[in-house]
């Protein structure tokens, strides 16, 4: 998997998570969760473009797995707004498709990187 394809799904991600955030906040009133999600979110393609100029391939591993800590941590919150009817299953089930996936590449990555040492 290349880095850059890595990176453009994150920040497609990051694009949905700034809508999500939207339609909480003004739609829903929800404040405190839809922060999270959008902190969370967001953070992961952040980690993502700091791991494209690391200092060495241990600090290129370090920032993929923050990365893939803050997938998982998103798909949590995903999953408390779906379950405390914030989000629809509908809703729910695309974003998620799309973090699950961030997840599997980000092991992959992580998974490749850890092998070249």
């Amino acid at each position: 998997m290349k880095e850059d394809a890595l990176a453009d799904k994150s920040y497609l991600f990051a694009i949905r998570m700034v809508k999500l955030y939207k339609f909480l906040s003004t739609t829903q009133k929800e404040f405190v969760l839809s922060k999270q999600v959008l902190r969370s979110g967001t953070s992961i393609g952040a980690s993502i473009r700091e791991a494209e100029f690391a200092q060495s391939k241990l600090d290129f591993i370090h920032k993929l797995s923050i990365s893939l800590k803050e997938t998982n941590e998103t798909i949590y919150w995903l999953s408390l707004l779906k379950d405390t009817d914030f989000i629809d299953e509908k809703s729910y089930n695309s974003i998620a498709k799309d973090g699950k996936e961030l997840l599997r590449l980000l092991i992959k990555s992580i998974n490749t990187a850890k092998k070249n040492l």
